[in-house]
């Protein structure tokens, strides 16, 4: 297992590492000047010149791919153009939003995704399965923007039990702030769980034709009981798959949902640094969600070995 884990720690590292000078050429080679978008098509010369420099940009490429990862490994994320604000700061303010309502999508899509996969199978061919299959179809296919702008219409506007949009904060309560992401979380969360429910059903019924859950049937267990005791810990590996695919989705990929509700959140910022050409916040920002991802994908195979032992003597 301590072999297994050194090896995914090695790939970890190395995925980061490729992933920062790829993020970095991408954002670098935008078209556009961040000096010129902040003061204006009509300033100077002179003065464009003096806040490139006040800004670094006037380095070499490899000068400012070194300040940049140098700052990130000490813990200084630089400063924002636009804002004038420690890019750390700005995260850290965001990422409070941001991860508590990926978290509770993810638990969301969990709890609606497991039972119905796991009934859907076990009631293969029948109404019930076909209701299941139905539903998580109409899900994938619903995009989740307009979801998101139904629930607002139907929840916020009609009945008014939740708000269209904005961000209660932490200060004003766990509940007033969890009721906050209520919505948003629940736009995230029916196309995933409708992936993970389809995903569940699909690796129980395959499970369930091997040759050891006949052998465990042929001893005497009811199909339920092979099902529960054999089957679905052996199901789960390409479930985990999905579901660490599903939680950097749900931290990466919520820049419409949290710009349909207004929240604060890191999608957000990324979107504003990006229409206003502040390159220091977007590779910042960028280069933790993807952090977040692999580290997620780490956690993902090391449960993998924690499922299946044959994978810790590799």
């Amino acid at each position: 297992m301590l072999r297994y884990t050194l090896k995914r720690l090695v790939s970890l590292a190395i995925s980061l590492a490729i992933a920062s000078v790829v993020i970095f050429l991408a954002i670098e080679i935008l078209p556009g000047d961040p000096a010129a978008n902040m003061l204006g098509v009509n300033a100077q010369e002179d003065t464009l010149a003096a806040l490139r420099d006040q800004l670094g940009l006037n380095g070499t490429p490899w000068e400012r791919y070194s300040s940049w990862i140098g700052g990130m490994l000490t813990g200084d994320f630089g400063t924002s153009y636009t804002y004038r604000t420690p890019v750390a700061e700005m995260l850290g303010e965001r990422l409070w939003i941001s991860l508590p309502l990926a978290l509770y999508a993810l638990t969301m899509s969990t709890l609606i995704a497991f039972p119905a996969g796991i009934w859907a199978a076990s009631k293969r061919g029948s109404v019930a399965d076909v209701t299941v299959m139905g539903v998580t179809q109409i899900g994938v296919a619903i995009p989740n923007f307009w979801f998101a702008m139904l629930m607002v219409l139907v929840f916020a506007i009609n009945l008014r039990w939740f708000s269209a949009g904005g961000f209660a904060g932490w200060d004003a309560g766990f509940f007033a702030a969890m009721k906050s992401l209520t919505l948003p979380a629940i736009a995230l969360a029916l196309p995933q769980a409708s992936i993970l429910a389809r995903v569940m059903r699909s690796s129980l019924l395959d499970t369930l034709s091997e040759d050891f859950v006949r052998t465990a049937r042929a001893k005497g267990l009811t199909r339920r009981q092979a099902l529960w005791r054999h089957a679905l810990r052996n199901a789960l590996i390409p479930v985990l798959t999905i579901i660490g695919m599903q939680f950097s989705f749900l931290i990466a990929g919520a820049i419409i949902i949290e710009n349909v509700f207004f929240l604060p959140g890191l999608g957000r910022m990324i979107f504003q640094a990006i229409s206003s050409r502040d390159l220091i916040v977007v590779e910042s920002a960028v280069m933790l969600l993807v952090f977040g991802v692999i580290v997620v994908n780490f956690a993902v195979e090391i449960a993998y070995a924690l499922v299946d032992p044959r994978l810790r003597a590799r």
